[in-house]
């Protein structure tokens, strides 16, 4: 039992599922309709996730056509040396609309400045406590993303700036326990990765292990708060161990909808 549980755990890592959500919200303009979004966080190249997985990891978000694609931190582990062959690989992304990206706490770990570097010179726009217009057409959506809830002072009132509740306003946050910091209604979407969806977890139910102070709640998936909605995906990579147990890694695919 232990065996079979054991290699299952080790297949499992390999296994990247895309999870397709669908965000509906009245104040997406309609010259967004149908525009989608590839979110992948965690990918910590590194000793358990090679630079061929990246490689094959890139293919995989291209050939799903998406019109933006955020990268949500943490994209090295144990050396920073790694960050030069994974911008290599990430650089090869392909968004008309952008990739933006936000730095992990691993990343911070690591040397935040230099892997910042390394990811512009990749052509991924880095926002550290900062936001950008996405336009079309005449229309347009707000991304803004926050430095490192643990390693950092994240503050969201540059990403605010000029924004209404008419807005659609979207936030990248590594670490999901900032959402319970966001106390207004111009935050319509948070994207966070972090918690691995728990990684080691008792079939899907309860991690004992999630790296939020919120215990399962921010584990992995949709959650609504009183004032925002918050996507957390499970995360490409892996920490401590290579290993997963019913918190498959995954790509989050979201189709805005007015």
């Amino acid at each position: 039992m232990f065996l079979l549980s054991g290699l299952m755990a080790f297949v499992e890592q390999h296994q990247i599922r895309i999870n397709r959500i669908i965000i509906k919200d009245a104040s997406i303009p309609q010259q967004f309709n149908n525009k989608k979004i590839a979110f992948i966080s965690d990918i910590h190249c590194g000793p358990y996730f090679s630079i061929k997985r990246v490689r094959n990891l890139v293919e995989m978000i291209n050939k799903l056509h998406p019109d933006i694609i955020l990268l949500g931190g943490d994209y090295v582990y144990r050396n920073k040396a790694n960050i030069y062959l994974c911008a290599k690989e990430l650089k090869e992304l392909k968004a008309p609309l952008g990739v933006i990206a936000v730095l992990g706490n691993h990343d911070y770990g690591q040397g935040p400045i230099s892997i910042k570097n390394v990811l512009t010179e990749a052509g991924i726009l880095i926002m550290d406590n900062t936001g950008k217009w996405i336009n079309v057409d005449n229309s347009r959506i707000k991304i803004g993303g926050l430095a490192d809830f643990w390693c950092s002072s994240p503050n969201i009132t540059n990403i605010l700036q000029e924004t209404s509740e008419k807005d659609f306003v979207m936030v990248l946050s590594h670490n999901p326990d900032f959402s319970e910091r966001i106390t207004c209604n111009r935050v319509d979407l948070v994207l966070s990765g972090h918690t691995h969806g728990g990684q080691i977890t008792c079939f899907g139910l309860w991690a004992p292990f999630t790296s939020s102070q919120y215990g399962q709640k921010y584990r992995s998936g949709v959650v609504q708060t009183p004032h925002t909605k918050v996507v957390i995906t499970n995360g490409i990579g892996t920490t401590g161990m290579p290993l997963r147990f019913f918190a498959p890694p995954s790509i989050e695919l979201l189709t805005l909808n007015h």
